[in-house]
């Protein structure tokens, strides 16, 4: 399956390429199934080096279409230690960089601890052709510490892969609040910190290895804010899809004049940031 995902990835990507697309970013771990639903040692031979099989191919589609592409890959570092890692190919230039997953969950059904080590680059902001980007990965978008840091390296758009769904059993009666809840965040980050958030999503229902029932419904929904927060664009729910958005980044100035909450953070107060609480001992 993961020889097929990745012909097929190519093909889409070449595809929103033909339609006037510059950076193209693709969800979290395409390659295959999310594996994480369990704690299976097999499925440790998914991963792959970066580079490897997967950023060569989409860094000869780079270089013959000149734009970037943000790859999300499981990435096999060593015997033993993997991360989940975006590699970003800017065009001629190739393989430009990578950005390991900061924060790693561990709940029902997102068992990533078993198989990622936290990222130890730090927070990213590539140099591109087509702008500064960041990107964060999935689980990191929950905290405001990680677009903050990242939009303060210089990112105008920050990318989020993603694979984020409901568990069946719950999607009746909490689905709507854990997806608004999701965007939600994002949005924040966007006027927060002035800048454009992308976030690419998987959809479809994935099912729990040996179950038929169990497992997790994407919920897709990919979209597009803007540094006012204001959605630009909302993917399906239920279906794939290919959608170009032109983002303009000048806005980001002029928005940033208007709302300058760069020019006023309080970088003398946030020391208690660096500590896990603060209330008791």
């Amino acid at each position: 399956m993961p020889a097929e995902n990745l012909e097929r990835a190519l093909s889409m990507t070449r595809e929103a390429a033909e339609r006037g697309a510059k950076v193209i970013c693709l969800p979290e771990l395409f390659l295959s199934r999310y594996f994480c639903q369990e704690e299976n040692a097999a499925n440790f031979n998914l991963a792959e080096p970066i580079p490897g099989p997967s950023t060569e191919a989409f860094t000869s589609l780079a270089r013959e279409l000149d734009i970037t592409i943000l790859v999300s890959l499981f990435e096999r570092r060593a015997a033993g230690l993997y991360h989940n890692t975006v590699a970003v190919i800017d065009g001629r230039v190739g393989l430009l960089g990578i950005y390991r997953k900061m924060h790693i969950p561990d709940d029902p059904k997102y068992y990533e601890k078993f198989y990622f080590t936290p990222g130890d680059l730090g927070f990213k902001a590539f140099n591109t052709q087509h702008g500064t980007l960041g990107t964060l990965i999935c689980w990191d978008q929950w905290f405001p510490e990680a677009a903050r840091l990242t939009a303060m390296l210089g990112a105008e758009i920050i990318f989020y892969p993603t694979a984020i769904g409901w568990h069946p059993e719950e999607e009746d009666t909490h689905g709507k609040e854990q997806h608004n809840a999701w965007e939600l965040s994002m949005r924040a980050h966007a006027v927060a910190n002035g800048c454009f958030i992308v976030a690419v999503n998987r959809t479809g229902f994935e099912s729990t290895p040996g179950t038929e029932k169990e497992g997790i419904h994407f919920w897709g929904q990919s979209f597009v804010a803007a540094p006012d927060g204001s959605v630009m664009y909302r993917a399906p729910a239920d279906k794939e899809a290919i959608h170009v958005v032109s983002v303009n980044l000048n806005d980001i100035e002029e928005l940033r004049r208007g709302w300058p909450f760069f020019r006023d953070r309080r970088i003398d107060a946030y020391g208690g940031l660096t500590q896990r609480y603060l209330m008791g001992t």
